[in-house]
């Protein structure tokens, strides 16, 4: 089983018209309900709230197959984001979280042990950003690193950054990663002007084991101790790239369960890596070709290896 850690949202998506609707999202959100439609037994652990709309993503998760009995929920109101899509499909956010629910995660919610069948945990997004979740998750890696597989998705949203300690919470989460899985602009963000595969090379010398990068149309890359791959985007027509990143981490993850990777001594072939690398991008273009964050199913994609 995969746990699956941070904020589960609503994001309001303009409809072109002046009127919004409101789309369950945020990254492990939407990263949860991937793996489960993807087949892989999953688990959410954040906070939820009792609102109708903290209902409605509880109900989703569990309508895909992800439990949420890890899961803890309270009065606060749901976090929204408001997205804009530019004519590109490329997304950008603004977020309300004052008092809302997703942030409000604290210590004494996480389990005293997690249960056995739980082989990896993934973590990212605004929950390494806001407080009190982000020390809470930064406490739960720490205490699992080394015993289950840990990937680490820094999915940056610079609006949102305001605590000083967040560049220096996510490089103390590296070295306890086992794989770290970011985008170009994430990367960006973080290391300033560099190639990245210089910054991948960097990353892996601090004991990460894969490191995935995510090229938008350029599509994908993959670095372990001894490998170094590239693998084109399919081509499809984009209507948004909401979720796309997350599917991609997602998939990545379906990936290694699949062929029992899951690990903290991860080790992969070329040829293993190739194939995850192309399975994780058709996954990802996929979730482009609809609006918002609607990750595919195992059933819509093609069998690989």
């Amino acid at each position: 089983m995969i746990l699956v850690c941070g904020e589960a949202l609503i994001d309001m998506i303009d409809n072109g018209d002046g009127t919004q609707r409101a789309t369950p999202g945020g990254g492990p959100f939407n990263t949860a309900r991937a793996l489960a439609r993807l087949g892989v037994p999953t688990a959410f652990l954040g906070r939820l709230s009792d609102d109708g709309l903290g209902r409605r993503l509880s109900a989703l998760l569990t309508a895909d197959g992800a439990s949420v009995s890890l899961a803890t929920s309270g009065p606060e109101p749901t976090t929204i984001a408001v997205a804009a899509v530019d004519g590109d499909g490329l997304t950008e956010y603004e977020f309300f979280v004052e008092g809302t629910a997703a942030p409000n995660l604290t210590p004494a919610m996480l389990p005293e042990s997690l249960p056995d069948e739980i082989d990896a945990i993934h973590v990212g997004t605004l929950g390494l950003a806001l407080e009190p979740m982000a020390s809470t998750l930064a406490e739960l890696v720490q205490r699992e690193s080394g015993r289950r597989l840990i990937m680490l998705d820094p999915n940056v949203r610079p609006g949102l950054i305001s605590d000083p300690e967040y560049r220096t919470r996510l490089e103390s989460l590296i070295p306890l990663s086992t794989v770290v899985k970011a985008s170009v602009a994430d990367l960006g963000w973080l290391y300033g002007e560099q190639p990245y595969e210089a910054v991948a090379e960097r990353i892996l010398g601090r004991g990460v084991r894969l490191v995935l990068v995510t090229l938008g149309a350029e599509g994908a890359f993959g670095a372990t101790a001894d490998l170094r791959i590239h693998v084109a985007a399919p081509p499809v027509e984009v209507v948004d790239t909401i979720g796309a990143g997350d599917v991609f981490g997602a998939a990545a993850l379906a990936r290694l369960h699949e062929i029992g990777r899951l690990g903290p001594d991860l080790e992969l072939d070329a040829e293993e890596l190739r194939a995850l690398l192309n399975f994780a991008s058709e996954a990802a273009s996929l979730v482009c070709t609809r609006v918002g964050a609607d990750p595919p199913w195992r059933s819509e994609l093609q069998a690989v290896g």
